[in-house]
């Protein structure tokens, strides 16, 4: 793990959150309060919490221990002097937060960045009680921040590019999926969420509906789990009064609080969500709610307080929003949408209208997503899979995206590499098992197969081109993920990266290729070994198997790649030794003992316990499936890159036509375990 050290001041409910998320992904944080009450308070939150984990089966005895281990609590600022980067997580006030800059000011080395975990103050306010404001950054944490994956991180407009570039590493290291945001009021997840939240009440006061049928409109509007009146219970209503009331001094009346929401602020209590729910009301509710959340996020993006891409990541990794503000626009019709801003703005003085929603409406298309990023440094281009949300699972529109992507940079003589990365803390989690389903469903299978035509001529191209191409495997990697790492001419990876081929599980075999390069990398029977198993390879026993060029570490990823492109390119298939640590699989997976296996038996000349387990794991798998990838890798084992793609390709309609192959990809979204039909009326997928 890196050798950063944090720093986090204030432990209470979210500074303690913060602490426990950073010790949990292996970073040493020292947590400071202003006295040894406050952080002994702060470390039985984290110890109570962890407890709580270990309660659940989240985490073990021995891991309490050792996150533990990792936070060291202090009174004194000066616990923080060599910190390179101090999290302040105190009340929500200028003064009171300035006053922790000062401080920290005076004691820290000239390297420690100073991030504010505000959720409303301006972060060029903050940065003036400093001599070092371009070393002053928001980060802007959701709660429970343990749990919460997001992070909006603010720069302002001193803030360095070193400043930004160290935050949101450190960002990765602890696991948050961070989003760069403008230095503006709510930045870009409040902004819309506030005001979500007042107009709700709004609608209340103007006899719209009651409560209770409010929450239920809401949450089949945007497909979420709890209602605006039941999340402010949850949450507290002074800090969306609050919120309410910063936003409208800053930006417009609009956003000022409703005088009902205050008047139960004032009462210091909660909503009743009582009462009987009128389904004849969700229209009206929906379109108002609709319209507050579009205008606002439209006109943020037109203020480039965060992209549409990122506006809608906000919304779906930190508040669990299914589709975000601009996905909901796409879904509802942007023509529609517009209309229903333009209503409300004239209703409401200090609403928006924003010409970025007024184009798209007149153009009547919907909203584009850039899901790839592309930057080029030091000669290598990085190409970043954006979906967070979605574990960066490649559909059509990623594909095509990545395909266009690697045109431009290939054809750049300046760039010598091209290293293809995700974005979160995924590499990427697969090809999208919606689209799949859907295409079954439909009646479509020759969509898949298109699809998966398209994504191996995408893939034979990264590994035949004249650029040194490296997959950057800093995160978990599944079936069409680790099949286009596989296809770079070099894989970077780091201890937290993994490949694995889930696919036997889903009913189906690795269509991308995945078998074909496992095959030439390690031969056939462990290839059999992990595809049909469905077993992680984690970066060291990649490492050993020669699969990966350079195992390294987060911080050091950019360096690493820098050098493996340097020595240019060589054959990754080249003959290797394989380590007798893995004579045991190579013996279980042996073509009489996979027939054994296949029949329900156990494999000869292998330990009993690993037998046994293989033995069950195996009868957990879809049995058209494994007899379908046992036959091709035999048969990829005696081929070219080339001709092991076509055979691949040759039996996607029959493995897509069975029962099965639904049966398997429908349960992996509704986390059942898939029921499976083997040989029995197989190849007639149901509708």
């Amino acid at each position: 793990m890196a050798n950063y050290k944090v720093g986090v001041i204030g432990a209470g409910n979210m500074g303690s959150g913060v602490a426990q998320k950073m010790a949990q992904e292996g970073l040493d944080v020292t947590l400071v309060d202003i006295n040894e009450e406050k952080v002994q308070r702060g470390i039985d939150i984290i110890r109570e919490t962890l407890q709580e984990g270990v309660d659940r089966g989240i985490f073990s005895d021995d891991q309490l221990t050792e996150i533990m281990n990792r936070v060291h609590a202090s009174p004194s600022y000066e616990a923080l002097k060599d910190a390179d980067l101090v999290v302040e997580a105190v009340f929500e006030d200028l003064n009171i937060k300035g006053s922790v800059f000062e401080k920290l000011d005076k004691v820290c080395a000239s390297k420690t960045i100073f991030a504010t975990n505000t959720s409303s103050l301006f972060v060029k306010d903050i940065a003036g009680y400093t001599s070092r404001p371009e070393k002053v950054i928001g980060m802007h944490y959701f709660y429970h921040p343990a749990k919460n994956r997001l992070v909006e991180v603010i720069p302002h407009e001193q803030t360095s590019e070193d400043t930004i570039k160290t935050t949101m590493l450190i960002g990765k290291l602890h696991n948050k999926t961070c989003i760069l945001v403008k230095d503006s009021p709510g930045f870009a997840v409040n902004r819309y969420f506030v005001p979500f939240l007042n107009e709700s009440v709004r609608l209340v006061e103007e006899g719209v509906a009651n409560i209770p049928t409010i929450d239920e409109a809401a949450k089949e509007a945007f497909e979420i789990g709890m209602g605006p009146f039941e999340l402010m219970n949850v949450t507290g209503l002074p800090i969306a009064e609050h919120s309410c009331s910063y936003l409208a001094k800053e930006i417009s009346e609009f956003y000022k609080p409703a005088p009902l929401l205050k008047e139960q602020v004032n009462k210091n209590d909660i909503w009743d969500l009582s009462g009987s729910v009128i389904e004849k009301d969700f229209p009206s509710i929906q379109k108002r709610l609709y319209a507050t959340v579009f205008g606002i996020a439209a006109a943020q993006a037109e203020e480039g307080v965060a992209s549409i891409e990122d506006t809608d990541i906000g919304a779906k990794v930190g508040l669990k929003w299914k589709l975000g503000p601009f996905e909901l626009m796409n879904k509802v019709g942007v023509r529609e949408a517009y209309k229903l801003v333009k209503e409300l703005n004239g209703s409401y003085p200090g609403f928006h209208n924003p010409a970025l929603l007024k184009e798209q409406a007149e153009k009547d298309q919907p909203f584009t997503f850039q899901f790839i990023k592309s930057e080029i440094k030091n000669g290598i281009a990085y190409l970043t899979i954006n979906r967070p949300e979605a574990m960066n699972a490649l559909n059509p529109v990623v594909v095509e995206q990545l395909e266009q992507e690697f045109d431009k940079v290939e054809k750049q003589a300046e760039v010598k590499g091209i290293a293809i990365q995700g974005s979160g803390k995924a590499f990427i989690a697969g090809a999208d098992i919606r689209f799949f389903i859907d295409c079954i469903e439909n009646n479509q299978i020759e969509k898949n197969v298109e699809f998966t035509r398209k994504g191996h001529s995408l893939l034979r191209r990264l590994e035949t081109s004249e650029k040194v191409t490296i997959a950057v495997l800093d995160g978990l990697s599944l079936g069409g993920g680790s099949e286009l790492a596989l296809a770079c001419q070099k894989i970077v990876a780091t201890s937290q990266g993994s490949m694995a081929f889930p696919e036997s599980g889903l009913g189906i075999y690795p269509g991308l290729g995945g078998m074909l390069r496992m095959n030439h990398h390690v031969g056939k029977e462990l290839t059999k070994y992990y595809v049909m198993t469905g077993k992680s390879i984690r970066a060291e026993d990649a490492e050993n198997l020669k699969i990966i060029a350079k195992l390294t570490n987060t911080e050091n990823l950019e360096e690493t790649i820098e050098t493996v492109v340097e020595k240019g390119q060589d054959d990754k298939y080249i003959r290797r030794e394989i380590p007798s640590s893995y004579d045991k699989y190579i013996q279980a997976f042996s073509d009489e003992n996979v027939q054994k296996m296949l029949n329900g038996e156990k494999p000869d000349a292998v330990d009993e316990a690993l037998a046994d387990k293989l033995t069950k794991i195996l009868s957990k798998k879809g049995p058209i499936a494994l007899k379908l990838i046992n036959q091709l890798i035999n048969e990829q084992s005696k081929c070219t890159i080339d001709e092991g793609i076509e055979l691949e390709l040759d039996h996607l309609t029959t493995i897509f036509k069975t029962k099965d192959a639904l049966n398997g990809l429908v349960s992996s979204l509704t986390g059942s375990r898939p029921v499976f039909v083997g040989e029995s009326d197989n190849y007639e997928h149901v509708k």
